[in-house]
């Protein structure tokens, strides 16, 4: 088949992880043959532009709420575009295009992007609900012909929780474009913190993550003081849209009169690493950690909590700094190692951006997705 048709259904198109990426791969999966129609179930659609001109079609969702309404609309969509195969993302999407995907008579693949049951999730939520959520998942999944996973960490996580056998998973990272990052541009450094008010000789350190309990951040809050006493010019800058987390972190920078910007959701994540002398990531659990690999394409010191996906993607500690999740003395002392020595390209930085150009540019990424897509829809 010279084109190979597929209907890609996503929570929603709000910007994330999983949707930023899907819009990063979008032009790719083009170029490599594959006819993209995205159907996001959610009401917001923030990336439809984005994705469009990359050349997708993107279906509106259903005007029906609740799961029926959703795998109806699959099968709408679906027999309206005919699509070769049917690829899920994120949980709402896995369930109803999984069971659309039955009812078209076409096959499934899925994405698993991040661990969503394991014990710090159980810990943050209702455990009946997640059990029924995750019984579900498991019992749909067997309608699934193949995986795909962004790390080997997830698929290892992620895998036996779902009862998947290992043989069903393959994993391709996420991937960014090498052409949107100036490596370490000092116009793009110059001009971020003009626009931001902060002098050239002042630290800055970055954090990027929609303000949820997982990110870590009250961890990075706990780590301020304890940098501001070697620092006392020191600026947090925290990018992300408001979250679960959003009115207590708020509360404590405002109680403990911390140097703490909330920048809000930005688009411009690749200047603000540059204006940046250190990225810190202090999560509980991600799934790749998509914005580690744009601070190691921008030339951005990375200081991360040492969970699976960020010692992957770090190779363990090589590209970057690794401590004890939810230490924030450890946290402190790794970024006050960064700030000591800013403005020096260390061979950390160094290697941080050889990896990526080895293991994460989204042109080979993009080639190996669109592989995995064509060789399933090939057993319809």
């Amino acid at each position: 088949m010279d084109t190979t048709r597929v209907l890609y259904v996503i929570d929603s198109l709000a910007p994330g992880g999983a949707e930023t990426s899907l819009v990063e791969m979008a032009p790719g999966l083009r170029e490599n043959g594959i006819d993209l129609h995205v159907l996001a179930l959610g009401p917001r659609d923030d990336l439809r532009g984005d994705l469009e001109r990359a050349g997708a079609t993107v279906h509106p969702p259903s005007p029906h709420q609740g799961r029926a309404g959703n795998v109806g609309r699959v099968v709408t969509v679906g027999r309206d575009i005919a699509p070769h195969l049917v690829h899920t993302t994120l949980f709402e999407a896995d369930i109803a295009g999984r069971l659309g995907a039955r009812l078209l008579r076409v096959p499934v693949t899925g994405s698993l992007v991040s661990d969503a049951y394991d014990a710090t999730h159980y810990a943050e939520s209702n455990r009946v609900k997640l059990r029924a959520a995750q019984s579900l998942d498991a019992a749909t999944g067997r309608l699934v012909s193949r995986f795909h996973a962004v790390t080997a960490a997830i698929a290892g996580s992620v895998a036996p929780r779902l009862r998947i056998r290992a043989d069903r998973v393959e994993v391709i990272p996420r991937g960014r474009d090498p052409e949107k990052y100036d490596f370490r541009s000092p116009q793009w450094r110059a001009r971020v913190r003009a626009e931001l008010g902060i002098a050239e000789g002042t630290p800055v350190v970055l954090s990027v993550g929609r303000l949820d309990p997982p990110k870590g951040l009250h961890h990075l809050l706990a780590a301020v003081p304890h940098l501001t006493a070697s620092h006392p010019d020191l600026v947090v800058l925290v990018a992300g849209k408001d979250g679960r987390a959003s009115d207590a972190l708020r509360a404590t920078v405002a109680e403990h009169s911390l140097p703490v910007r909330f920048l809000g959701h930005r688009e411009d994540v690749p200047r603000l690493l540059a204006a940046a002398d250190a990225f810190c990531l202090p999560s509980s659990r991600e799934g790749i950690g998509g914005v580690l690999l744009e601070a190691m394409a921008q030339g951005c010191p990375i200081v991360a909590s040492s969970i699976p996906a960020s010692r992957e993607v770090l190779a363990e500690g090589e590209c970057g700094t690794l401590v004890p999740q939810g230490d924030p003395v450890a946290l402190a002392r790794a970024l006050d190692d960064v700030l000591v020595a800013r403005g020096v390209l260390t061979d950390t930085v160094a290697r941080a951006r050889r990896r990526f150009e080895t293991e994460y540019a989204i042109d080979p990424i993009n080639a190996r997705f669109a592989r995995f897509l064509e060789s399933q829809a090939q057993k319809a």
